[in-house]
């Protein structure tokens, strides 16, 4: 598992010694900083009355804990969440605003979940969504192996974007993409309901602890980072610190690439294409051999053959297409080659979604080794025996249709019948439907969810600083979007946009996590040594993770534009043998 951010949030050496506030009398504004923190977390209901930034904000509940491990939900695919991290005596907060009833007869709320220590560093934390959101989150501020930034003493808030999968998502109108038929609810998804829920969430640290926050950091990864791209652009003032991890800022386009991606693996399948016929379009067996094809190509580009392609941007269609026609098959197909179908797949994965015309819909994805990942195929295809579904057809398709165009359609009930959706998706035609206008729709998908605008000029100007990793064997968004989007706010801002966004792609990486990669790299505190002590982030430096074939392997993770290549002399596994140019 990768880490956005490590064990040490160096609060000790940058938290000031009146920083930790608890148990204070005398608000200026009215608050309840008077008593101790179970008490003071009691009349947070009835203190906020009036106070609220929105008059129909209310909270839900206020409970006060004790220090203890956390109660761990189990992770979507049934299994327990691993080790419950110990957390620190604190409040406990659930909040809801916006109650009412949308245009498609679902009652809506944008819900939030904030979480105030009693020992607090003076610090606020709103940790992103993902997927289609609609869950509260655990407002634990988890990273990955450290503790989580509750326990480092920050305010932690999460929040559901206006939906809730337990109460919007009826299967007959499509289950938890329900929500896209109306159009608030489109929007708040999208990134309105981010501001109201900081106000709100930062009225109530104001209550509690008498004094506003000296710094504020938002951390997400996919759909959050997605989010992390629209706070920098959209609402520049909120957070002094962004890491907007694998962003899908362009998730309407995305959407559509991963029905091209279905498309071209139907092509491949038995017909008819069903779920589980897209899932043996490829054996891992065959997509072992599409990875040591990439490699082969490419894998020395960096001045060493070390199973990473750390010079993803010249790995080119041109070097890895003849590798992969000399694995195609001669005779009947086996695990030792590659059927053409197959080959002409990949090919046109790789290129990315065009119409007729051949305009681009969404960028091209980079050919990495991480192409033969268990996470990659998930996402594209489902796992062998087709018992997970492929990503793309059970979320990306039912998305496609409900949230990401207009006017959103019903897809067919079912994994067949997302399936057929997105078999019969017309590029041409409905690839427009995600810039399309209604009566009832006055924004389109993209003016709601898009989120890449290369103009954060008034971020920029606050000092505010955003850090943005993105592997490059990310199967959902392609980190050469995400790259080409930093090129293009470095030429609106002059040549200077590293001065306050740095792009960090991590080669061999799934989506936020996983893969043949250095994957474990701690992004926060390099974040919080840049807003606080303006040390920008020459290289991060990433560890591999017991699941890869290196197992003490360190690389440095380089800002685009710049690669990490070997200096010619020095151990394959440091990241000293390494330099970014």
């Amino acid at each position: 598992m990768n880490r956005l951010f490590g064990p040490a949030l160096l609060a000790a050496v940058f938290l000031p010694a009146t920083a930790c506030m608890h148990g204070q009398a005398g608000s200026p504004d009215g608050g309840v900083t008077s008593g101790d923190p179970a008490t003071r977390c009691a009349a947070l209901a009835s203190a906020m009355q009036g106070r609220w930034p929105g008059a129909e904000v209310r909270l839900i509940s206020a409970e006060y804990h004790a220090a203890g491990p956390a109660i761990l939900p189990p992770n979507p695919m049934g299994m327990p969440s691993g080790p419950a991290p110990l957390l620190p005596e604190h409040c406990e907060l659930v909040g809801s605003m916006h109650e009412r009833t949308g245009v498609d007869g679902q009652s809506y709320a944008i819900q939030f979940h904030l979480r105030l220590p009693a020992e607090w560093n003076g610090r606020f934390f709103m940790q992103g969504g993902g997927g289609t959101n609609g869950e509260l989150g655990d407002a634990l501020g988890q990273m990955g192996s450290g503790p989580p930034a509750l326990a480092q003493g920050y305010a932690v808030l999460s929040q559901d974007s206006g939906h809730s999968n337990r109460t919007n998502s009826p299967p007959e109108k499509g289950g938890m993409t329900s929500f896209g038929m109306d159009p608030q609810a489109r929007a708040e998804y999208g990134g309105t309901s981010l501001p109201v829920t900081v106000g709100a969430a930062k009225a109530l640290v104001n209550s509690y602890y008498g004094a506003a926050p000296t710094r504020s950091y938002f951390v997400g990864c996919s759909k959050g980072g997605q989010e992390g791209m629209m706070l920098a652009q959209r609402h520049p003032a909120l957070f002094d610190g962004i890491i907007a991890a694998a962003p899908g800022m362009s998730l309407p386009r995305a959407a559509i690439a991963q029905a091209w991606d279905t498309q071209a693996l139907a092509a491949v399948s038995a017909k008819p294409p069903t779920p589980a016929s897209i899932a043996s379009s490829f054996s891992n067996e065959d997509l072992q051999l599409v990875s040591s094809a990439v490699l082969a190509a490419c894998d020395r580009d960096d001045g060493i053959a070390d199973g990473i392609v750390g010079n993803f941007p010249s790995c080119t269609t041109a070097k890895v297409k003849p590798r992969l026609d000399g694995l195609a098959c001669t005779g009947s197909k086996d695990q030792t080659c590659l059927s053409t179908n197959q080959i002409d797949a990949l090919v046109k994965i790789h290129e990315g979604p065009r119409n007729s015309s051949g305009s681009q819909l969404y960028t091209s994805f980079p050919w990495d080794a991480g192409w033969a990942d268990f996470g990659w195929r998930i996402w594209k295809m489902g796992s062998p025996d087709g018992s997970i579904p492929s990503l793309n057809v059970a979320m990306g398709a039912p998305a496609l249709a409900q949230i990401f165009t207009t006017q959103p359609t019903l897809p067919g009930l079912g994994l067949q019948g997302s399936l057929n959706y997105a078999l019969g998706f017309d590029f041409d035609q409905d690839a427009a439907k995600i810039y399309a206008r209604d009566g009832l729709f006055l924004r389109s998908a993209w003016d709601d969810i898009g989120a890449r605008s290369p103009d954060i000029a008034a971020f920029a100007a606050l000092g505010h600083k955003m850090i943005v990793p993105h592997g490059v064997s990310d199967p959902a968004f392609s980190v050469k979007d995400t790259t080409a989007w930093w090129d293009e706010t470095n030429t609106q801002m002059g040549g200077n946009a590293a001065n306050t966004v740095r792009v960090f792609p991590v080669p061999g990486m799934g989506h936020c996590s996983g893969g043949p990669a250095t994957s474990d790299y701690d992004a926060f505190s390099a974040l919080v040594e840049w807003v606080e002590q303006g040390r920008a982030p020459d290289t991060i430096t990433a560890r591999s993770t017991p699941n890869t074939p290196w197992p003490n392997r360190s690389r440095p993770l380089c800002p685009w534009p710049k690669i990490a290549h070997y200096v010619g002399t020095g151990s394959a596994e440091s990241a000293d043998s390494f330099e970014c140019r």
